[in-house]
């Protein structure tokens, strides 16, 4: 099986990630069972291809259960394929130790949350600067590029607030923020408009847009038909395996 594929004229531009006939079983229960048999097993994903190349937004679409945050955490190099190959910038993601796999999504990848992951005792900046300290970056360089960012989400005038003193909405966009603080080649966000009301959500979606239109390649995985017809593409995923392209 080959990577989902699109028109021909996109098939020149390097994928930003691919995935090529993946799957992805998980044991479930005691591994040492009592009659020596085998750990009961379950298959979160069967024979899945993708490619997703820079300037475009890739839904995940389908039941609970599915197999979309599998698929998701796969791609951004949160975890590796029982089976198949997952190419990240370029470089397949399960030849790497899981402290190598760390420093990878560091360099190229920016994950937004459902729930925000903000830490409640820092500002809005200080937040989105927390990539940059692990990179080592010092604190005015820090300051000025997290200050750049927010402004880019259009919270400039809410740079010294925390977490409790901003909206769903806005918590979404300094989250947004911080996945870019690295500038990476790709950005993945798991249910990033579940939280959210109609209009928070239209301003979230709107911030990914510009992000695909910067050459970047955005995936999300939602149940929210409003962010799943935000996207160019969809994967419908039931039980594990692509049923369906749009």
């Amino acid at each position: 099986m080959v990577p989902e594929g699109n028109s021909s004229a996109d098939s020149a531009v390097e994928p930003v990630v691919s995935a090529i006939d993946v799957a992805r079983t998980y044991s479930r229960g005691d591994t040492r069972l009592f009659d020596g048999g085998s750990a009961p097993s379950v298959q979160a994903l069967d024979g899945v291809s993708v490619s997703i190349r820079p300037g475009e937004i890739v839904g995940i679409a389908g039941p609970s259960g599915s197999g979309k945050s599998t698929l998701l955490h796969l791609l951004a190099a949160l975890d590796v394929p029982s089976r198949g190959t997952v190419s990240l910038t370029g470089t397949t993601t399960d030849q790497y130790t899981e402290r190598g796999r760390t420093k990878l999504r560091l360099d190229h990848v920016g994950i937004v949350f459902q729930r925000f992951h903000l830490l409640p005792s820092l500002t809005a900046r200080a937040n989105v600067a927390l990539p940059l300290v692990e990179l080592g970056w010092g604190k005015n360089d820090r300051r000025e590029r997290a200050a750049e960012l927010l402004d880019e989400v259009g919270l400039d005038t809410r740079t010294t607030h925390r977490p409790g003193e901003l909206s769903g909405g806005e918590q979404q966009r300094v989250a947004i923020a911080r996945a870019l603080a690295t500038e990476p080649d790709l950005v993945v966000a798991d249910e990033p408009t579940g939280e959210l009301d109609s209009k928070s959500s239209t301003r979230v979606l709107e911030v990914l847009r510009r992000i695909a239109n910067n050459e970047r390649a955005v995936v999300l995985a939602s149940h929210d038909q409003q962010a799943i017809d935000a996207c160019d593409r969809v994967l419908q995923l039931y039980d594990g395996q692509i049923r369906e392209r749009g």
